[in-house]
């Protein structure tokens, strides 16, 4: 497959995990569209790693990186929604004032 391809289907996703933090107000579904984001990412770094000539494996190895980080900043958001959820009966991110400035 051509590397233009890894690129549209990154784009779309990238694009769609946009729109879902931008119109979303719950927020396990924002959390969900950083990871569509997240994931975007991923597919261009493994696609660039893998069409670079010599094959080195720098895109798979920042890939790993990535998911790594993604992973923890999901455990995170989820404890956080879940303390959120436990205190308030609902993550409705408009109605939490608590943890804006």
């Amino acid at each position: 497959m051509p590397l233009e391809w890894y690129l549209a289907l990154s784009a779309i996703l990238f694009c769609i995990g946009v729109f879902g933090v931008m119109s979303r107000r719950n927020a396990i579904g924002i959390l969900m569209g950083i990871e569509l984001m997240l994931n975007a990412a991923n597919i261009n770094l493994v696609a660039f790693g893998s069409f670079h000539k010599p094959a080195v494996l720098t895109g798979h190895i920042f890939a790993v990186f990535v998911m790594t980080i993604a992973a923890a900043e999901a455990a995170v958001g989820l404890a956080i929604i879940i303390a959120v959820y436990r205190s308030r009966l609902h993550i409705n991110v408009d109605k939490i004032h608590e943890m804006k400035w």
